[in-house]
């Protein structure tokens, strides 16, 4: 079957012309980073993290599994250069920066990226632990780690952060979004989170960029850490990259649906209960839950 599609085309790419090209000092239009091959770097990462969980390595030795996990983390560094190349040529033409030698700038960010992965592999064994600790149906933390949804979600945060943290906002926030799709869990790669942190069920979880999340702090499904406001600037553009979002301290539990917006502090140990509202900052060791709704009955015409 033959369609007339001649004239689609045509209007797709008139179309495709309100969107500005990035177009480099030799006049190829610039190529950003690739989702697909992001996705591809994050099985080789986690691969290389978990080698039997993740990757499905079988070696029976310790040399046989540090060669598995050289191979896995090779080929997750060599593919991340590769976008990390893509994405510093797109953000250099966007802001009118001066041409730079991203290929060797892409090299210093993917091995300082890389000399974080233990540090990182640390704190997440910290957040297993945490979610197996907080979930009394956890069997294992085996179990833990190959199917709950705020486990895969934090594992991609933690890697997505250092790499927000290191200029490459594009790639950081491509790894934040595969998260989201996969478990429902929007994290922000620029929120800062401490360690032995657990999401139960997870699903509607919503954390802003400017969020910051202390050690041991639990939310469950549906909570929103995000911004009460957007300042504008004189031309009535958002102001961006400013403290917006709340500040949560160590060991505050957080219950489902509850929304907290603005940058306000939920003090240490707080407990807050389900779908509640909150635009203020709570002190050390509150516990704040929804008003009580009354039932009133009047007789005899009687009324408020």
């Amino acid at each position: 079957m033959t369609f007339e599609i001649g004239g689609i085309v045509g209007s797709l790419a008139r179309a495709r012309g309100t969107l500005a090209r990035r177009v480099g000092s030799d006049g190829h239009v610039l190529d950003l980073p690739s989702p697909r091959a992001i996705v591809d770097v994050l099985a080789d990462l986690s691969a290389s993290l978990f080698p039997r969980r993740y990757g499905g390595a079988s070696a029976a030795t310790d040399g046989g599994l540090d060669y598995f996990v050289g191979y896995r983390l090779g080929n997750a560094l060599d593919a991340l250069h590769a976008q990390v190349v893509r994405e510093l040529g797109f953000t250099a033409a966007l802001t009118e920066r001066a041409l730079f030698d991203a290929a060797k700038t892409a090299t210093t960010i993917v091995q300082e990226f890389a000399e974080q992965l233990p540090a990182i592999l640390e704190v997440l064994y910290s957040d297993i632990r945490a979610a197996y600790d907080g979930d009394p149906s956890a069997k294992s933390q085996d179990e833990v780690l190959l199917s709950f949804p705020g486990i895969r979600a934090i594992i991609h945060h933690r890697l997505a952060h250092a790499l927000y943290k290191l200029d490459t906002p594009i790639i950081a926030r491509i790894i934040a979004e595969s998260a989201h799709s996969q478990t429902g869990i929007d994290i922000h790669p620029g929120a800062t989170i401490g360690s032995s942190f657990f999401i139960d069920h997870g699903t509607g979880v919503v954390i802003g960029e400017t969020a910051v999340i202390g050690d041991r702090v639990r939310l469950y499904q549906a909570v929103t850490l995000g911004a009460k406001r957007f300042s504008l600037d004189e031309s009535g553009s958002l102001v961006k990259g400013q403290p917006r979002h709340p500040i949560v301290e160590d060991e505050v539990v957080i219950y489902a649906g509850a929304t907290i917006l603005g940058r306000v502090t939920i003090g240490r140990g707080s407990v807050i209960g389900g779908n509640v509202w909150l635009t203020r900052s709570v002190p050390p060791g509150s516990n704040i839950v929804q008003a009580q709704a009354r039932s009133h009955t009047f007789d005899s015409g009687a009324g408020i």
